[in-house]
């Protein structure tokens, strides 16, 4: 998160800084251009044909430019006359020319002005003549040097009117009169001068604006207005320095945090990919099913529908084939460090019991993980926790005993079925998964255990499970040590909410007070009264009675007043009518739900090593 805000600050500076010195396009689209570095810049009314929109430029073709092989800006005039652009002078509305060819005065002839938006700033009033001479005996004649096609020849530009009857014109052979003609192109013969008036635009480039024409402007002459600001770098002056060397630091610490960044995510990435691949390879012996990303896209149609989510991922809907659906866990990538991952599949692919679901396969692509079950039709038992006279959940008493009775032989055969002791740590009625015969099946084994099967406490450091179902020991040691006996609190609990068909902390409504559910219930025992659940039938009060006795023996306080879980099935499946109340696991005085919420919440676990 921090990375994606630091990333985010720096392109913010990066903009700024972009805007300031006017490097971004202008608000009707349009960017100041130039054909080559040393170029003049081109803006409004002149326009590069092919860089810059029509916009740009004013609507008349004597304003368009062109560049050149060599990068140098064209301005062509009627008559197919091309001129080099040297600079544009935008104050005083004046284009500085030159002759590509070195010789403007032989191109004179071929100027042409009057269907060009440009004039000559000057013009004198008489004709000039060019002369191509062989031999002058008066230098008083302007010469052009650069129309001499030979050095044997001699050209100078003499007044027409003086030309009549000049005896040092004699050796000479007229070439072409020009006029109107540029009263200073004789003088300099190498720039050539012109001005426009048509659009008017001098006084935003006196205030350092850009110009463009009015929108929808019929009215003639073309009506402008100004707009934006006009920015003028010196690359070199310490304003502008500032920045760049600020920029320079900050695309330097970027670009080392960044490697940095990257190096340590390959590195941690890489640890736990070749955990995860260590793991999987002493894995191969009970030949599960590994799965490319790719066919988990597949499999669950690119994530479509998706049927809910925990703590380490999200549960998709998936097909193997038309026959056989699945339930595919995708976990997050953020969470852990691939331990969930080694757990679920380490513990889950172990086991084959009709009440833990069924591990199909999982998928380990580089950094991308899921897992792959059994489809159950029926969702979790926490749909189904309701009160009895809720009858469209109500699963009935019977189906109720059955469910306890089928999780509770799930959690018996990890606990004393299987090579090693499983310790789910997490039973809670989201984790009993339901088939379509509403058959419970025992899931999500990401925080489970192993340990020896003559080992009576593990070791942790750190409370694992869900609040509301951990048991005391769990937090602290000063309740006990942790073992097998953790997950009977668990089921207890859950049993207890199977009896009220509610969670077992409540809150009443209009009080502040809050009410400990199970805690009601030992009470109702213990007086002899009837559970007050509105349950009608005889049979049903008796089912009730055994799963609170059940649910109640199973919570106490200490571990060693738990009953193991085959006694726990034996008391399910028993008649019932010999359950003995449990003691008060509660105490004497005080409120226990208050101090059992205390415990969940304020209560440090005592680190110990494993």
């Amino acid at each position: 998160m921090a990375t994606k805000y630091f990333f985010f600050f720096f392109f913010f500076l990066i903009t700024v800084f972009l805007l300031d010195f006017g490097l971004c396009l202008n608000e009707d689209g349009c960017t100041e251009s130039r054909c080559g570095r040393r170029g003049p810049p081109v803006r409004f009314p002149f326009r590069i044909k092919g860089r810059q929109p029509d916009h740009c430029g004013f609507p008349d073709v004597g304003f368009d430019l062109s560049c050149s092989e060599k990068k140098e800006t064209v301005l062509e005039l009627p008559n197919s006359v091309k001129l080099l652009v040297v600079k544009i002078d935008y104050k005083s509305q004046m284009i500085s020319t030159i002759d590509p060819h070195g010789c403007l005065p032989t191109q004179l002839r071929n100027i042409n002005l009057s269907d060009s938006p440009f004039r000559y700033p000057g013009v004198e009033s008489g004709t000039r003549a060019l002369f191509n001479c062989t031999r002058r005996e008066d230098d008083g004649y302007l010469q052009i040097g650069c129309s001499s096609n030979s050095p044997n020849y001699q050209v100078y530009s003499v007044y027409s009117e003086n030309s009549i009857g000049d005896s040092s014109l004699l050796y000479c052979t007229k070439m072409f009169d020009v006029s109107p003609y540029p009263s200073d192109l004789f003088d300099r013969n190498d720039i050539l001068h012109l001005s426009w008036f048509n659009p008017s635009c001098e006084s935003c480039a006196l205030k350092n604006r850009y110009c463009r024409l009015k929108p929808n402007n019929t009215s003639q002459p073309a009506d402008t207005e100004c707009y934006g600001n006009l920015k003028h770098f010196n690359w070199k002056s310490p304003k502008f320095m500032a920045p760049v060397i600020i920029i320079g630091l900050l695309i330097l610490g970027v670009m080392v945090f960044t490697l940095y960044h990257i190096y340590n995510i390959d590195k941690i990435e890489k640890e736990y990919q070749s955990k995860i691949e260590k793991f999987l390879d002493d894995y191969k012996a009970f030949k599960p099913t590994r799965y490319s990303y790719a066919d988990i896209k597949r499999m669950t149609n690119q994530f479509k529908e998706e049927l809910g989510q925990g703590a380490y991922g999200t549960v998709y809907k998936g097909k193997l084939s038309d026959d056989i659906l699945v339930a595919v866990k995708v976990l997050n990538n953020s969470k852990g460090d691939g331990e969930e991952f080694v757990n679920e599949v380490g513990t889950i692919g172990k086991i084959h019991h009709v009440n833990v679901v069924r591990f199909i396969g999982f998928c380990a692509d580089g950094y991308r993980r899921a897992l792959v079950y059994e489809y159950l039709s029926n969702d979790s038992l926490e749909k189904f926790i309701c009160a009895p006279d809720a009858k469209d959940k109500f699963l009935g008493w019977k189906r109720l005993q059955d469910i306890a009775v089928g999780a509770a032989k799930g959690i018996e055969y990890l606990h004393q079925g299987c090579e090693q002791r499983i310790l789910h740590f997490d039973i809670k009625p989201h984790n009993i998964l339901l088939d379509q015969d509403f058959n419970p099946k025992v899931s999500d084994f990401g925080l489970a255990k192993l340990c020896a099967k003559d080992q009576s406490a593990v070791s942790m450091t750190t409370a694992r499970g869900t609040i509301g179902y951990i048991a005391p020991e769990v937090f602290s040691r000063n309740f006990g040590s942790v073992s097998y006996k953790s997950d009977v609190y668990s089921f207890g609990m859950l049993v207890l909410e199977m009896v009220g068909g509610r969670k077992t902390v409540d809150v009443k409504e209009g009080k502040d007070e809050q009410i400990y559910f199970p805690e009601w219930i030992y009470n109702l025992l213990e007086e002899g009264e009837d559970l007050r659940l509105e349950i009608q039938a005889e049979e049903d009060a008796k089912i009730a009675k055994k799963l609170a006795i059940v649910g109640l023996s199973c919570i106490q306080w200490n571990p060693v007043d738990r009953p193991p879980m085959k006694m726990v099935l034996q008391m399910l499946e028993g008649e019932g009518e010999n359950l003995a109340i449990p003691p008060n696991p509660f105490g004497s005085t005080g409120n226990p739900g208050r101090r059992l919420r205390e415990l969940h919440q304020e209560l440090e676990v005592i680190s110990e090593t494993e």
